[in-house]
């Protein structure tokens, strides 16, 4: 059974920082791309971050460089969020694809976890 499953999400006051970790489980975690995507309320989803982990190939969108840094370890991956804004306020999913490349296409993903909320205080 293919598994993912968010960890890490909770509140964090206006310039924070915050680790979320999504635990794989089900396939041959090298042979993904694994993407943290997040939903504003009221706001579609977005990706975020991607990381192949067969070459360490990463993608962060623009609005988020700098400030988050994506990694993977045994069947984990982390995504490392600093200088936290109140606008970063979301449910935060992570989702496999098997495609490999750099780029971060929500339709491409093939399995999702159940996201985990994130809220960022002012």
């Amino acid at each position: 059974e293919v598994r993912l499953v968010e960890y890490g999400g909770g509140l964090v006051q206006d310039g924070g920082s915050l680790r979320l970790s999504c635990s794989v489980s089900g396939f041959r975690f090298e042979d993904y791309k694994i993407g943290w995507f997040r939903q504003a309320p009221g706001k579609a989803r977005e990706a975020i971050s991607c990381l192949s982990v067969h070459d360490g190939s990463t993608y962060y969108v623009d609005s988020m460089k700098g400030r988050v840094t994506i990694s993977g370890d045994k069947n984990t991956v982390y995504l490392q969020m600093r200088s936290l804004k109140p606008e970063d306020t979301a449910v935060y999913t992570c989702a496999a694809d098997i495609n490999k490349g750099s780029n971060c296409y929500e339709h491409a993903m093939d399995y999702w976890g159940k996201g985990t909320l994130v809220t960022v205080a002012s």
